[in-house]
């Protein structure tokens, strides 16, 4: 029995040891992500990176064995990530268009809100070419069940007869782009240009019954939270003008 609890006791020790770590690398990569975002991958290294993590370059090589351990980190999240909502929306059991909504919007904000609107997630090609065939081969499987939700939703008539492949592919580039300008000081939140893209590409394929008023609500509740926040953040007239408010 003792000898039972002990063994017990050492997994979950060993367990959280591994929630510790993994935590404490997504740390990392959050903030690496900021760097790649402002330097670019290639032109950053490991002690910029650790200096924008707050650790020294020898407490970062203890997590990270290079540069291109942590961009393959970078893609193996994301994809994780990406895999999830595909799961998720599937699951879900609402129509073709429902499912490929939430998922373009969890990309979006994915790529923006996780990884600081940094475009690493991309960088396929800077990796090495067995941790390049391992994400390459992650990321196809996402692409393919892009394609069938698209395919599905031709099928069934909520989207009009197009190429799912071409689409998927349209659909891709659009959202994955997003990384390239976004900036998170900007005017809107990942999760609103998330769902303002997620409203756009899903009507770009939809037919018209299938439209509805969801679209333009989704694009309406966008805008009031922004403009909400405008307002939160707006001086009175007469602070601006420099007198008391009455």
């Amino acid at each position: 029995m003792v000898r039972f609890s002990n063994s017990r006791s050492n997994r979950a020790a060993a367990d959280r040891g591994t929630r510790r770590r993994d935590a404490r690398r997504l740390e990392i990569l959050h903030a690496a992500a900021a760097v790649f975002r402002e330097r670019g991958f290639a032109a950053t290294g490991m002690r910029e990176i650790a200096l924008a993590a707050d650790l020294s370059p020898a407490n970062l090589y203890h997590y990270f064995r290079g540069k291109h351990e942590l961009l393959y980190f970078c893609q193996a999240t994301s994809l994780e990530r990406l895999h999830a909502a595909l799961r998720a929306a599937q699951r879900s059991g609402d129509g073709a268009g429902a499912q490929l909504r939430r998922v373009i919007a969890a990309h979006v904000e994915c790529t923006l809100g996780e990884l600081a609107g940094a475009a690493a997630h991309l960088e396929v090609d800077a990796l090495p070419a067995e941790l390049r065939r391992k994400i390459v081969v992650k990321r196809d499987a996402y692409e393919r069940g892009l394609r069938r939700l698209v395919a599905a939703g031709v099928e069934s008539g909520e989207f009009t007869d197009c190429d799912p492949k071409l689409v998927t592919q349209a659909i891709l580039g659009a959202v994955n782009w997003t990384a390239r300008w976004f900036r998170p000081d900007g005017a809107r939140t990942p999760q609103e240009v998330g769902e303002a893209f997620a409203d756009f590409l899903v009507r770009g394929v939809s037919t018209g019954a299938a439209r509805g008023n969801r679209t333009a609500g989704g694009i309406a509740n966008a805008r009031r939270r922004t403009d909400g926040r405008s307002r939160a953040h707006a001086k009175p007239r007469s602070a601006r003008n420099g007198r008391h408010a009455a």
